[in-house]
């Protein structure tokens, strides 16, 4: 196991710099060493290296790339948790709302062109993140009033519908705002262009802080992989440990969302990869679960970027692509193996 994520940490690095690397003007991973050796320990940069690189990696390719690897990080340890306590291969933060409702919070900001004091460029992320927050609250309100167990499949079902509501609200804004439709649309894809340093600080410590927290509830959540019944035998509190589970999930989705727009499938695709390679262990699967995130979505958002120039395609395109097909095979091979 310490070989593969040994492998795994490898392919993401190689990636990192493949995504730095290539673009309008392709620098070597050598010259981007030399530019980070540079910028973090004052070491000099080779004499032929032209004056530009320096700017263009650390002021645009940099923060962009890394965004994206930590975006994907995020999504896919959301996926890994969200599968895990509701026992669904198709559970995801995108599916049950959060990201619905994460977006539909910038999207009227959006529309309203709603500013506060204070709070500048950070209103639109932290108002996201409140939506995406009262979106898992309500899915959680809504289903324990229908089910006082809170069953998986009752807040799957809750999550779905508040989904497709969030969405529609969103197509709603979008058709009566003509001015913002295509900044909308943007969101609704998701995009890594023009984004800065800041934020790459904003998502950074909610990524630790939530993978930790995760990380701490391991074991309470390989035992809800053998079902609810036998956790609760072993005396796992459901109720807690999913309200827990799912408010920190809300978080580290609102804030992704808030920062890169909504981008799908991620957070279903990585989970199932990562435990075929690494097993069923959470301790081992979720620190996988962001290596592979984050390097599947660095690749994707080069091919956003590369494969149609100068255009850039959304990179929620790209995934959606990918995570359909995904998404069937997922679907009809668990019902290959419930009919076996």
């Amino acid at each position: 196991m310490k070989a593969k994520m040994i492998l795994l940490g490898c392919i993401a690095l190689a990636a990192l710099l493949f995504g730095i690397g290539v673009g309008s003007v392709f620098v070597s991973p050598g010259d981007i060493l030399s530019i980070l050796g540079n910028r973090l320990f004052g070491t000099s940069l080779p004499e032929a290296m032209p004056a530009g690189y320096p700017a263009m990696i650390l002021n645009l390719r940099l923060p962009r790339v890394l965004l994206a690897f930590f975006t994907g990080a995020t999504l896919a340890v959301c996926g890994t948790v969200m599968q895990s306590i509701l026992q669904n291969p198709l559970a995801s933060p995108f599916a049950l709302g959060v990201s619905s409702g994460a977006g539909l919070g910038a999207a009227i900001v959006i529309v309203s062109g709603l500013s506060v004091a204070g709070l500048g460029a950070f209103l639109l992320p932290s108002v996201s993140l409140l939506f995406a927050l009262g979106t898992v609250f309500l899915v959680v309100f809504v289903a324990a009033r229908l089910d006082r167990r809170m069953s998986n499949v009752t807040i799957i079902l809750v999550g779905m519908v508040l989904s497709l509501f969030c969405n529609a609200v969103m197509n709603l804004l979008a058709t009566t705002s003509p001015g913002n439709a295509q900044r909308l649309q943007l969101w609704q894809l998701g995009s890594f262009s023009m984004k800065e340093w800041s934020a790459v600080w904003v998502l950074l410590p909610v990524l630790l802080i939530g993978l930790l927290i995760f990380l701490c509830y391991g074991r309470q959540m390989d035992v809800m992989s053998f079902g609810e019944e036998q956790a609760q035998t072993m005396g796992v509190d459901l109720r807690k440990t999913k309200w827990i589970l799912m408010t920190v999930i809300a978080v580290l989705t609102g804030t992704a969302v808030a920062l890169a727009g909504i981008i799908g499938f991620v957070d279903l695709i990585a989970p199932h990869v990562v435990r075929r390679w690494f097993g069923a262990s959470h301790r081992r699967v979720l620190p996988a679960s962001a290596l592979f995130g984050g390097t599947f979505l660095v690749l994707c958002d080069l091919a956003a970027r590369t494969l149609t120039p100068p255009r850039e395609i959304p990179i929620g395109a790209i995934t959606a692509l990918l995570g359909a097909p995904f998404f069937l095979y997922v679907f009809f091979s668990g019902r290959k193996k419930r009919r076996g």
